[in-house]
């Protein structure tokens, strides 16, 4: 059993696959798969405790500069599709139409730095709060470059899939990651201190940006959406609307419940509430964040496979133990590590989805097993 972070290693949550065309993808096969998990899924998000599992098809390729091809990205994920269903799960993967984290950050004119073999890149354009409120030219992302690619991107899939599979949102990430790429972030998180009314200003802008671009998503997928999408375990049953929310490790507890919460809460509440994740060890902010209003799920890494600096168990564990909301633990590594850290984590009154990335599906039936028989 080894538990170290692999530096060299594209994407440590990411599973190999073979790309599928949609000619060669039997639509049918898989919505019928889908609508069979549906019962697991509705029975444990209407349930106050409990667990399931969630094997996430990940494909390295849809995360980085494989984004810029719609039909390459549909072809791996299908092929991400295709291989689920050989893993026992309770919650079954779904199509997302990621194209980079700067959906928002656009709205302000910005595009996409393109490196060869890298997922894209932005660059801050302006130098302070102020200076982002005073640009007038700010537009709709549906009229975007990044928003109308990422429109016809769900209409491609859509199309391909003849209306039948799972598909969720794009990543738009929150309004206070969103606001670290369009300002500069040291300076931004300076006016956190000196001019938080403009900070709450800019962050409330943003969070409008995003209402409208999601409703012109859902206008095109329709009954096809799942919740709460990107990179969660998410369902057609599920509720909520996800993102990374990364810098709140950079502020303290007072100044995100102040600037914060209320964009996220106003960005999230038309679509069934706030669904959070952060990268890293954010478990010192796990009183703070079971305190966000409404909020559905939490999600994070547990495993040093997955992140340099995991979360600890128990921290996450008892912080969010009989609050009913939903825990998201992603584990990279072998059943025996998987095992190990289930052990930490569960305790009765914890409503936990357990992510794991086995690599056959004879590891991924010993974990299920273990998962449901030790978590009661």
């Amino acid at each position: 059993m080894k538990d170290f972070f692999d530096h060299t290693s594209r994407d440590t949550q990411a599973t190999p696959v073979e790309p599928l065309s949609p000619d060669r993808f039997d639509v049918d096969l898989y919505a019928e798969y889908e609508n069979g998990l549906l019962d697991s899924c509705k029975k444990f998000i209407d349930s106050d405790s409990g667990v399931a599992v969630y094997r996430r098809m990940r494909v390295a390729e849809v995360f980085s500069d494989g984004c810029r091809d719609m039909k390459w990205s549909l072809a791996l994920q299908l092929g991400a599709l295709q291989k689920s269903m050989e893993y026992m799960m309770d919650v079954p993967n779904f199509l997302e139409p990621w194209y980079g984290i700067g959906t928002t950050a656009s709205a302000f004119g910005m595009d996409y730095i393109w490196n060869r073999g890298q997922a894209p890149a932005m660059k801050a354009k302006f130098q302070n709060v102020d200076e982002a409120i005073r640009f007038e030219n700010i537009v709709p992302i549906k009229d975007t470059p990044i928003g109308r690619y990422t429109l016809s991107m769900i209409e491609y899939f859509i199309k391909r899939t003849h209306g039948k599979l799972p598909v969720s949102l794009c990543d738009v990430q929150s309004t206070l990651n969103a606001a670290g790429m369009i300002v500069d972030l040291n300076n931004f998180l300076m006016d956190t201190l000196v001019n938080p009314e403009s900070v709450k200003l800019l962050l409330k802008r943003l969070a409008g940006l995003i209402i409208d671009f999601t409703r012109e998503q859902l206008k095109i997928l329709g009954d096809n959406i799942v919740w709460p999408g990107h990179g969660f375990p998410s369902s057609r049953v599920f509720s909520g609307f996800g993102s990374s929310d990364d810098n709140i490790v950079m502020l303290t507890d007072e100044a995100y419940k102040d600037l914060v919460i209320p964009s996220l809460i106003l960005m999230a509440g038309p679509f069934g509430g706030p669904v959070f994740h952060s990268c890293g060890n954010w478990s010192h902010k796990a009183e703070l964040v079971k305190q966000i209003p409404d909020l559905q799920m939490a999600d994070g890494a547990f495993t040093r496979e997955t992140d340099p600096d995991p979360n600890p168990a128990e921290l996450i564990r008892d912080a969010f133990s009989h609050t009913g909301i939903t825990v998201c633990t992603r584990m990279v590594g072998d059943p025996e590590l998987v095992k190990k850290t289930i052990k930490l984590l569960w305790k009765p009154g914890l409503k936990l989805i357990a992510v794991t990335y086995c690599k056959t599906p004879e590891q991924q039936k010993q974990v299920f097993e273990f998962i449901h028989e030790y978590c009661v």
